[in-house]
C-alpha cells in the first residue's frame, strides 16, 4: 500500500530511530511529522524517510520539545493537511504518540517521577491541548504503573478528560507476545476523544510459543561465523545455537551518553546474556570490518551481538538503516519501542478511527470504511515471566 491509501495521519515526538514511528507505519498511519533532538537519531530517520516514497514527504524535526514554538508546527501541519492559514488544527490530525522519557518511572532509576526534569508528561499534554488530535498514544516502562505514581496518573487522565479525551487502556503489554524475541515490558496508554474511544476494542495475545533468540539470529549469525573461514566456527555456532534456543533476550538497554562504550546492561543482564551463549561485556563491529575475531567471535562467553542483530531482537526491519558510529548506532537501536507491538497497537487505534469515521458518516456502508476484526499478535506467551530483567537496564 502507497502512502496515498493512508487514510489517518500521525505526529511522533520523542521519536528516537523510529521504533514507534515504523510500527505505526506498518499499521498503515501516513506520519506527518517525527521529532526528536538527538542529532543521530534524527540523521537516522532522514535517512530512512526522506526521498522515500513510502513515507510520503514525512518531514523530521529535530527540536527540544521543551523549547518547540507549536505554532509553528501547527503551520507545518496545516501545509501537511492542505488547510488554510487560518484553519484550526484541531480534529484533522488523527494520531499523537510518542514514547517519553522513561528514567522518571524506571525501576532502574530513583523513579522520581513528576519531580525528574526529564519528564515530559506536562509537555506532552500541552502540545494534546494545542493540537487536539483524535487520538493519543504514549509509551513508557511499566514502573509508570506502580502504585507509587497513582496520584500521578489520575492527574494525567484529568488533564485529559478536561480536553475531551477518555481512556481506552493504560496497560503494560509484553514484547514477547509480539513476536519480538526479548522480554521488553512497555506500558501504554491511548486515550481517543468520545465518538472514536466507544469503539476502541483491544484482544490480550493467545497463548503460544515465543520467538527465541536463535530463531531471530539464525542466519545472521551463521553468516558472521562463516565468513571468518576459521576451523573453530562450526562447534562454536553450535554451541551458541543450543543456548540461544532456550528462551527470549532480556531487555536490550541502550545505555547513557554519560556512560562510557555499549554493551548489553549490567551485571545481571549479562549473566542472562551468558545464558543465551552471547557475551554481554560490548558490541560486535560489523562483520564486514571483522577488526578482532577472538574478541567479536570467540570470546569465552560466546559472540557478541552487531547493532544489526540488536534491531532483529528489537523487531526492527533489515531494510531500516542506523545512522552513526556503532555506539551512536546501538544506543539508538537500545533505546527503541519494538515497531511490532506499537503496529498492534496502533492498529487498534486505526479501527477506532474507521468505526467512528462510518459512524459519523452515517452508516452509509461506504467500503473503504469496513473496520477490520480485531487481530491477535501472531506470537504469544502468557506466562508469569513478566519482564523480570526489566530493572537491569533503561530503554
Amino acid at each position: 500500500m502507497t502512502s496515498t491509501e493512508r487514510k489517518f495521519t500521525s505526529v511522533e515526538i520523542c521519536a528516537g530511530a523510529g521504533g514507534q514511528a515504523v510500527g505505526l507505519h506498518d499499521a498503515l498511519f501516513r506520519h506527518l511529522v517525527l521529532i526528536e533532538v538527538d542529532a543521530n537519531a534524527c540523521a537516522t530517520l532522514r535517512a530512512n524517510v526522506e526521498g522515500n516514497t513510502e513515507w510520503g514527504g514525512c518531514e523530521v524535526v529535530e527540536a527540544d520539545l521543551t523549547k518547540l514554538d507549536l505554532d509553528e508546527l501547527k503551520a507545518t501541519l496545516r501545509a501537511h493537511l492542505g488547510l488554510s492559514g487560518d484553519e484550526e488544527v484541531a480534529g484533522k490530525l488523527d494520531l499523537l504518540a510518542g514514547g517519553v522519557p522513561c528514567p522518571p518511572f524506571s525501576h532502574a532509576g530513583k523513579q522520581l517521577g513528576q519531580d525528574d526534569e526529564r519528564d515530559l508528561f506536562p509537555t506532552m499534554l500541552k502540545m494534546i491541548d494545542a493540537l487536539r488530535p483524535n487520538a493519543v498514544m504514549i509509551e513508557n516502562v511499566r514502573g509508570l504503573l506502580d502504585q507509587k505514581f497513582e496520584i500521578y496518573r489520575e492527574q494525567i487522565l484529568r488533564d485529559l478528560e478536561k480536553m475531551g479525551y477518555r481512556k481506552c487502556f493504560w496497560k503494560v503489554l509484553e514484547a514477547k507476545n509480539y513476536g519480538v524475541p526479548q522480554l521488553r515490558p512497555r506500558a501504554i496508554l491511548v486515550a481517543m476523544t468520545e465518538k472514536f474511544a466507544k469503539h476502541f476494542t483491544w484482544l490480550d495475545p493467545e497463548e503460544g510459543p515465543v520467538k527465541t533468540v536463535a530463531e531471530a539470529l539464525e542466519v545472521s549469525m551463521q553468516a558472521r561465523f562463516d565468513a571468518v573461514n576459521d576451523p573453530r566456527a562450526d562447534a562454536a555456532f553450535k554451541r551458541w545455537y543450543a543456548d540461544a534456543s532456550k528462551d527470549v533476550a532480556p531487555t536490550v538497554v541502550g545505555g547513557s551518553k554519560k556512560h562510557g562504550g555499549a554493551d548489553l546492561g549490567p551485571t545481571r543482564a549479562k549473566k542472562a546474556w551468558r545464558d543465551l551463549g552471547v557475551c554481554g561485556l560490548g558490541v560486535a563491529n560489523d562483520p564486514e570490518e571483522m577488526k578482532d575475531k577472538e574478541r567479536d567471535l570467540f570470546a569465552s562467553a560466546g559472540p557478541k551481538l552487531t547493532v544489526r542483530q540488536a534491531a532483529i531482537i528489537q523487531g526492527f526491519p533489515e531494510t531500516w538503516k542506523f545512522v552513526g558510529k556503532k555506539t551512536a548506532a546501538y544506543r539508538q537501536v537500545g533505546n527503541a519501542f519494538p515497531p511490532p507491538v506499537a503496529q498492534a497497537v496502533g492498529e487498534r487505534i486505526i479501527a477506532a478511527l474507521e468505526a467512528g469515521t462510518n459512524a459519523v458518516a452515517g452508516g452509509r456502508g461506504d467500503a473503504s470504511l469496513t473496520v477490520p476484526g480485531p487481530s491477535a499478535p501472531a506470537r504469544a506467551e502468557l506466562g508469569d515471566r513478566r519482564g523480570d530483567l526489566e530493572g537491569a537496564g533503561v530503554r
